[in-house]
Parts: C-alpha cells; structure tokens; sequence
C-alpha cells in the first residue's frame, strides 16, 4: 500500500511549472480561477481489479495568518478499504496552510501510518526568509517560493497550460524529508478519458519518476487531469514491477467551475 500512497504523492508534486518569469516580488499574487474553499475531491485507488484505498483532498479558510496574510488550509487524507486494512494499514494525514494569494505555503503537517511505521513533520516556511524550519532545531535555506508536497498541487491548478508543447518537461522545487526535490513533469497531449462517472476532456502528462525501486522505466506513471478552468487530476496509471495500480475521481464537491464533460 506504500506503493499506492506514492502515486497519489506523485499526483501531488508531479503538476508544478516553474515559477513565471517575472516574480522577483517577495509575495507572488496568483490569479487563482481554478478552487475555491469548500472544494472536496475524492480518488479511490485500485491495485489490479481490487479497490484498495481512498484519497479525500480539501480545501477550507484557515483560522491562521501570517505575516498579516490571509490563508487557506489544504488537507489530504489516504487511507486503506476493504480487505487490505487486514493486510496493510493505512491512515495518511497531509495539512498545508498555505497564502491564499500566493498559493506557496507557509505551514506543512504530516502524519503517516502505513503499517505501524510513523512519520511526523512539523514544517514552517519562513518565505520572507528563504528559510524552512522542520520543528526539530534545524533550518534548511531554500529557493524563492519553494513548495511543500500538497501546495504545489494546488499552485500548479491556477496556472495556464494552453501554451504547452508535446514532449516540453517542467520542474518545481518541493521541500519534504529535510531535502529540496526538484520534481520532473513531461507534457503528453490533448486526450479525451473515460472514467465510472463519464468522458471527459483531459490534458496528459507523465511525472518522471526514479527507474529501479517501484518503476520499470522513468515514465510508468502517466496522469490525466481535465482540460478545464478546474484541471483536477481525474485519473492516474501506474505499472510497477509487482502489477498496475489505478486512482481516479470518484466525486466531487464545490467546484469553481464546470467540468470538461463529454456529452
């Protein structure tokens, strides 16, 4: 199940651009048209034919500021269903407060339990300072507008993709585990994507992805988000060495826009 809360990971950090030529502001200030506070989104994740966990992500305002900056909390919650909460157990919780104008965060929790294996992480962004505190006695210097794993996901959605070539590769700083990663996304078309709860238009992109431990090859992982003023990941692929796993949406709750249904 390790495996499967990847990719909703991968999902995660895997759709930031670079940063927009321009920002040398200490705020950036993001024309966000894409969520809103009350969104919900909820992915089930299949392992071959077998529904093997939930992934539920939110957004709500904050009762915290910072720096005198409104903000707005992002949570993402995976969990196990079914028959594998007898074999593998697990309960994720992900939380960033992050600016609402800005969309780059300034708080980061985590809390994993995947198996009786835990990992708590305490992080503040200090943005003004280029500084992340882990909450442990050590500070880490990081790049301008640096990202946590679940804001990313959320700055990546305001940005405009209608600019994009087949085969262009992206990259964004992510700060987890006390590291800068700088993750890797390749633009792959225009497809249309059948799902349970209809068809419809979506833009393609492949994360790239370390070959050897879990993926046969740096592309095994490919995502499918909705070519629409919303772009929510709507489904995601995966081949690994041990079989294939699936996550797609499955409902949805409070969008700011329509959705690129296929009548």
């Amino acid at each position: 199940m390790k495996t499967s809360i990847l990719i909703l990971t991968l999902i995660i950090t895997g759709f930031s651009f670079k940063a927009q030529a321009g920002e040398t502001t200490p705020y950036r200030k993001v024309n966000n048209t894409a969520f809103q506070p009350g969104e919900k989104l909820t992915y089930r994740l299949s392992y071959g034919i077998i529904d093997a966990g939930e992934a539920v992500l939110s957004v709500e305002e904050s009762k915290k500021s910072i720096q005198g900056r409104k903000l707005w909390r992002v949570r993402g919650v995976g969990r196990t269903i079914s028959a594998f909460e007898w074999f593998y157990k697990v309960n994720d919780v992900y939380e960033s407060h992050m600016d609402a104008e800005g969309m780059f965060p300034w708080l980061f929790i985590r809390r994993v339990n995947e198996g009786g294996y835990k990992i708590n992480q305490d992080y503040t962004f200090y943005q003004h300072k280029k500084v992340v505190d882990n909450g442990e006695g050590k500070k880490y210097k990081v790049p301008n507008m640096v990202q946590d794993m679940l804001s990313s996901f959320y700055y990546a959605r305001t940005l405009d993709y209608s600019n994009a070539q087949v085969g262009d590769i992206f990259t964004v700083n992510i700060f987890l585990d006390n590291e800068l990663y700088p993750t890797k996304i390749k633009y792959k078309g225009k497809e249309t994507v059948k799902i349970k709860e209809g068809k419809f238009r979506c833009l393609k992109f492949a994360p790239v992805v370390q070959e050897g431990r879990v993926f046969n090859s740096e592309e095994d992982l490919t995502v499918w988000i909705t070519d629409d003023a919303n772009r929510i990941p709507i489904l995601a692929k995966a081949k690994i060495k041990v079989g294939s796993l699936k996550m797609h949406l499955v409902s949805w709750e409070n969008l700011k826009n329509s959705m690129a249904k296929v009548s």
